[in-house]
């Protein structure tokens, strides 16, 4: 028997229930927020990510789905979202317009990793990308975005925040934060060793607990900020603390991406183990730069969609549609008929089948229905149908003429 690959995932009941309601109501707030729906292909030059991503990241070093195409070209399967969007907004020429633009996006993204609950090979992420905007107050609205679809979805999380600084700040800090490293560099593991020299900044973001323990005592970024840097980040931690926002500092967070500046934050839940990250973003304002587009401030954010299925609360629904079926063969065009004038107002279930009335209204109470409707041998000789409202158990029999 063929089998799904490993780490590879169908989605199905009861699963897809929740899958569409969380990417319906999040697209929805998106939108409320001015974000408009686009694409990106799941497969792109695989120098789209060593450029933008980095290369000393381990999602390019370790996990990328890469290979060669029949046509000579080193491609891959999107790792994740952003460069891709990036990519996409220079490609169109967005970049020469000048203005804000503002996208959101959701699909399949592809990592090879040892797959665990809530982490899988492909898996599904909803991101917003904004474009055009200097403010630190469109990095807050952006937090606010993702407050208000956790509170949609009924999904509690804290806030971990931190500032990775800009050109000006960052080389000093990257010296001293060098000079540490070394220090302890003996203690370090191999994967923090190889970083002091290509990026020494995501040793901080390293998960191994005895190089966590030696990172106690490193230099902090948010002590070492330029006075614009240092002043966007209490400006964003006031507005945090203003709208009751829970939020803790972290000045190890770096979110493992080489594109990050200024801020960086993390939605983070108690609710699901180890994997504790449900969101993440933060500015990245070279990036289009990096891209060879022209230099455009930029922000935006990821949820990871599997790691928050299980948390997802949806609304108590009733019973919905309309459930046809018939007990006379002859009646099946009739019910076609009506079926399809139907589905232009409500949701229509169908059975081609001969059944007895006993047979139908368990597959309409199967189905979740909220009325059954049936066409016996009576019913057509009579011109009428049969009809039961399944929660207030009300039958009745009309003329079909009269069933709109």
């Amino acid at each position: 028997m063929i089998q799904a690959l490993r780490g590879m995932k169908d989605i199905i009941a009861p699963d897809n229930e929740i899958f569409t309601y969380l990417l319906s109501t999040a697209s929805a707030i998106a939108e409320r927020y001015g974000y408009e729906y686009i694409e990106t292909p799941l497969l792109e030059e695989t120098s789209l990510f060593k450029r933008s991503v980095g290369e000393s990241s381990d999602i390019v070093g370790k996990e990328m789905y890469q290979f060669i195409d029949k046509g000579g070209h080193d491609v891959c399967l999107r790792p994740e979202g952003t460069a891709g969007v990036v990519r996409m907004f220079i490609q169109n020429k967005l970049d020469k317009r000048g203005g804000i633009h503002r996208f959101y996006y959701h699909g399949p993204m592809f990592r090879y990793e040892r797959p665990q609950k809530g982490r899988l090979r492909e898996f599904h992420q909803f991101g917003c990308e904004s474009f055009g905007e200097e403010s630190v107050y469109e990095d807050f609205t952006i937090i606010l975005m993702i407050k208000d679809i956790f509170d949609a979805l009924g999904i509690g999380y804290t806030i971990k925040i931190n500032s990775l600084g800009c050109p000006e700040c960052m080389p000093g800090y990257r010296e001293s934060l060098v000079t540490h490293l070394n220090d302890i560099r003996d203690g370090l593991c191999d994967d923090c060793q190889r970083r002091i020299a290509t990026n020494p900044i995501r040793v901080l973001d390293c998960k191994n607990g005895s190089c966590q323990a030696l990172l106690e005592r490193s230099p902090v970024i948010t002590e070492n900020l330029c006075e614009t840097c240092d002043k966007d980040f209490n400006t964003l931690l006031t507005l945090l603390e203003s709208h009751d926002l829970p939020f803790e500092l972290d000045p190890k967070l770096v979110r493992g991406l080489d594109y990050y500046t200024r801020t960086a934050f993390e939605f983070v839940s108690s609710e699901i183990g180890a994997q504790s990250a449900i969101a993440g973003g933060g500015r990245y304002n070279r990036l289009v730069e990096f891209l060879d587009g022209k230099p455009t401030p930029a922000v935006g954010f990821a949820l990871g969609i599997e790691r928050i299925l299980d948390l997802v609360k949806i609304p108590e629904r009733g019973r919905n549609g309309l459930y046809l079926g018939m007990m006379e063969p002859d009646a099946l065009p009739m019910i076609i008929d009506l079926a399809h004038r139907k589905r232009k107002v409500q949701k229509v279930f169908t059975e081609y089948g001969k059944k007895s009335l006993k047979a139908h209204l368990k597959a309409a109470d199967r189905l979740g229905a909220r009325e059954c409707a049936i066409i016996g041998e009576d019913e057509l000789k009579n011109g009428e149908i049969w009809i039961k409202d399944l929660e207030t158990k009300e039958e009745k029999r009309i003329a079909i003429s009269e069933f709109d």
